[in-house]
């Protein structure tokens, strides 16, 4: 992405330039970074009017801005009050704010789209990593916050995804280049990956239950192909991270999340927009609880620190359907109760059922625990029938077939 059009606007630790979040094209803007106006005059008072409100003091600060040229006010309190307005909520009427100056709406992750609009004008972007560092954010507050931040972020990138404002309307219409949308379009199908990732992780189970399989047996060289694809991945993806210099550990832990939110938070955002869609509910924009103040290695030596935090939250109930469901079919298969008269079911299927289990063992843990780091009774009996309604279909579909 850096070589391209250059990074995503992700919301925290960016800096802007003024005549970009006012809405300028770069050929707008001459090579001094100065607004070149055709208009003079009340003119140009009266344009800016029409873009950033009606407020004399930032009409004349924007103005400045736009000639590369300081602005300053001498009586303090007068400036406080003209922020308090231009901050109300009513400023952006008869205004484009929203539209083509600032951030700009139709997605609840406005960064986005606002930083692929600047993108479709011909802006560049690059990355900024002086020593210290300048520019931080701060992360969410415990694991329910953050499957709230990425269901969030799955839907919002849905909206965008299927608005008119999409990359690939930009690619054709704007200055959006092929591989910047193609970029774009690998971040806002996050909620559509949702539905192969649940598949996937509902395969296995169903093949155990149903005593067939999807994957050749181990006897077969066919098998092999799945397995070198497997461990090639896996090999990957753990080299970059003992090349940046993370430890081991942090590889799992977000080899593990990456199902979890991607079958939880990505899957509730894909619904979220469907409902819209449906005209049955609205998506709203969920304040994210933040860590504001920074952890210490002291912080992370707690003896709770490598736990899972639940709460009655529906972002948890996917994963801990998945988990009953595998836990059910292994179980199913230790104790002989698998469907009878199928073609068999080989290791590879039992292989990536313990898998499964493996990735969602905090959700394993929080079956037994109690407090925050135990899974809620409610989001319990909810997974406990969706996950005896799976086996059931299982079922049904095994004597359907015989």
């Amino acid at each position: 992405m850096v070589g391209i059009q250059g990074p995503f606007y992700a919301g925290s630790g960016t800096f802007h330039r003024r005549n970009v979040v006012y809405g300028l094209w770069p050929g707008e803007v001459d090579h001094q970074g100065k607004y070149v106006n055709e208009f003079n005059g009340k003119e140009a008072d009266d344009e800016l009017l029409k873009k950033i409100g009606n407020s004399k003091e930032f009409i004349n600060s924007a103005a400045h801005a736009l000639k590369g040229k300081a602005y300053f006010t001498s009586i303090l309190s007068k400036s406080l009050d003209v922020v308090h307005q231009v901050a109300g909520c009513d400023y952006e009427h008869s205004s484009d704010w929203g539209k083509k100056v600032g951030f700009l709406y139709g997605s609840i992750t406005e960064d986005m789209i606002t930083g692929m609009m600047i993108h479709a004008k011909g802006w560049r972007s690059g990355y900024c990593s002086p020593d210290p560092r300048a520019f931080l954010g701060c992360g969410a507050l415990a694991d329910p916050a953050a499957m709230s931040q990425q269901k969030r972020w799955a839907t919002g990138f849905l909206e965008i995804l299927f608005s008119k404002t999409n990359p690939i309307f930009a690619c054709f219409t704007s200055k959006l280049q092929f591989r910047q949308c193609l970029a774009y379009l690998w971040i806002l199908i996050w909620g559509l990956r949702s539905i192969p990732e649940v598949c996937y992780a509902a395969l296995p189970a169903y093949c155990i239950i149903t005593n067939s399989s999807f994957l050749p047996k181990i006897q077969e060289l066919g098998i092999c192909i799945p397995v070198t694809l497997f461990v090639i991945y896996k090999v990957y993806t753990l080299s970059d991270y003992i090349r940046i210099g993370f430890p081991i550990d942090s590889w799992w832990v977000n080899s593990c999340m990456a199902r979890i939110s991607a079958t939880g938070a990505w899957f509730l955002g894909l619904l979220n927009v469907i409902l819209k869609f449906l005209g049955l509910s609205e998506t709203i924009f969920e304040i994210t609880q933040k860590l504001h103040q920074p952890r210490t290695p002291a912080d992370d030596c707690g003896k709770d620190d490598d736990k899972m935090i639940f709460d009655e939250s529906p972002v948890f109930i996917p994963g801990t359907t998945i988990l009953l469901v595998h836990v059910s079919a292994l179980a199913m298969a230790l104790l002989g109760l698998e469907a009878q008269g199928g073609q068999g079911t080989g290791l590879g299927e039992f292989f990536c059922s313990t898998y499964v289990v493996l990735c969602f063992l905090p959700f394993l843990q929080g079956l037994f625990r109690r407090g925050k780091y135990g899974i809620p009774l409610p989001t319990i009996c909810k997974s406990s029938a969706l996950a005896l309604l799976f086996v059931h279909l299982c079922k049904m579909s095994t004597i359907s077939v015989n």
